[in-house]
């Protein structure tokens, strides 16, 4: 049957676009959990018509498909648990139409988020959400998740941006929706089936996301205090007084002190935990009230230090201490249990009092940063795998972690999906009901449960 199979998938996508060897197979075998399922074989199809034949062929031989972009997700979502085929959608990356008139962006589900952003940013337009990732994360995997990123807070999510998709169902059936659908797009809004269905129902292949015109104006700020719940009462308050930040950004003590010990900067000093505020308008006379009412909350409570980004390169500079806090925290142990739960901003004083409870409680570094604004915390619970004792702990800290989250009435996930480290969690959400009704569904699009298999329920 191997034999076969890599004969029949080379008439469909070229050899070329079929790796079957162990070392290439093992190159998609994982995601950033750093858990690795084993694919039987590997294709890259560059065109829609490719992604259908491989899915009949699927869909024929009852094959798993499981569907890659390039592997950025932290709940395994993309991982090949029933081994199949992974189709990576690499080599789908281009950027089909920019609309300056009526302010969109078409693009294949490979294009990498960066790409796109920095090409429409040519036109004075904005595609606002925006990852940490976005330098390797693809627009059809933040699709699949419904990918938030440091401009949730005002300007929303993946869902909040897409205008039409173009996806394979599991019979290798082509559904097209909103712009992509030239014959109109009655009846049920399939769109949001998809976005955060995280490849479970069929295959994207197209979007179509809507753009906005680039702010003129910015000031950004960086407010240091030695409590992290001051931090954190901060950002509370600043949503209760009715001020909307393009993005309010939490880093912790320790990890701040971990990505100046990674890297090196004259703008941020060791020792405090720190918002990185951003506010912007069309003009300053709009944006710079709003900023002072901001220094005003955070003198309320307790601020050490507030530094502005004067210049574009202090406000770089800014910037890149958050985007490295992922990375530079791998220096502080081999395994680190990224979660990313989310509750009302009102409740994160609460969650970061608990989550500092649980580090002394479980005797286990626990490093936190995330989007504040909108109340989304990237929690790092930092182990060894290799350590059956230290990964006891920081299995039983991700459960009270998520005990404490639902109590506070949050929920399991911000952004980064249920996949497989998360699906034995996800009745105590959605309960009983919601799961059969979400297996339901799931029965619709994907009878057999070709599609990218074992993920969201346990």
């Amino acid at each position: 049957m191997k034999e076969n199979l890599l004969s029949d998938l080379s008439q469909i996508v070229g050899k070329d676009r079929v790796f079957s060897e162990v070392e290439d197979r093992l190159c998609y075998s994982y995601d950033a959990t750093n858990i690795s399922y084993m694919p039987d074989v590997v294709v890259l199809p560059v065109t829609t018509e490719e992604v259908v034949e491989v899915v009949k062929y699927a869909d024929r031989h009852k094959i798993p498909v499981v569907t890659r972009g390039l592997g950025s997700g932290y709940t395994g979502g993309s991982l090949p648990t029933k081994g199949g085929i992974v189709m990576s959608m690499e080599q789908m990356d281009k950027i089909l139409e920019i609309n300056q008139r009526e302010k969109y962006v078409t693009a294949e589900a490979g294009a990498v988020t960066l790409d796109v952003k920095n090409e429409v940013a040519k036109y004075g337009l904005l595609y606002a959400p925006d990852p940490s990732s976005d330098k390797m994360s693809t627009l059809g995997g933040n699709v699949a998740e419904n990918a938030g990123g440091l401009k949730g807070r005002k300007y929303g999510v993946t869902r909040n941006y897409v205008l039409g998709l173009e996806f394979v169902l599991s019979d290798g059936e082509i559904v097209r929706t909103g712009f992509l659908d030239p014959e109109g797009d009655a009846g049920y809004d399939l769109d949001s089936i998809m976005i955060g269905s995280e490849g479970t129902l069929g295959v994207i292949t197209k979007i179509a996301l809507r753009l906005l015109p680039q702010a003129p104006y910015e000031e950004t700020i960086l407010a240091s205090f030695a409590e992290m719940e001051d931090a954190a009462q901060v950002v509370s308050d600043i949503t209760a007084a009715g001020i909307i930040p393009s993005t309010m950004e939490f880093i912790d003590t320790d990890t701040l002190d971990c990505v100046l010990e990674y890297m090196q900067t004259d703008m941020v000093s060791k020792g405090g935990t720190v918002l990185l505020i951003e506010l912007d308008g069309e003009s300053k006379e709009e944006v710079h009230p709003e900023m002072e009412r901001v220094e005003k909350i955070c003198q309320r409570h307790n601020v050490a230090t507030l530094k502005f980004a004067d210049t574009k390169a202090d406000k770089e500079k800014l910037w890149k201490v958050r985007k490295a806090c992922s990375a530079a925290l791998l220096r502080v142990a081999p395994t680190k249990v990224n979660e990313d739960v989310c509750v009302a901003p009102s409740q994160l004083p609460a969650l970061v009092s608990e989550i500092k409870k649980l580090s002394q409680k479980h005797n286990i570094p626990i490093d936190t940063f995330g989007h504040a604004g909108d109340g989304n915390l990237h929690v790092n619970i930092m182990a060894d795998r290799k350590d059956p004792e230290k990964m006891e702990r920081a299995e039983k800290a991700v459960e009270e972690l998520f005990e404490i989250t639902l109590r506070l009435g949050g929920t399991l996930s911000g952004e980064h999906g249920i996949g497989i480290t998360k699906a034995k969690f996800l009745e105590k959400e959605v309960g009983k009901t919601g799961i059969e009704v979400m297996r339901k569904v799931k029965k619709a699009f994907d009878p057999d449960g070709i599609i990218n298999p074992g993920k969201i329920f346990s």
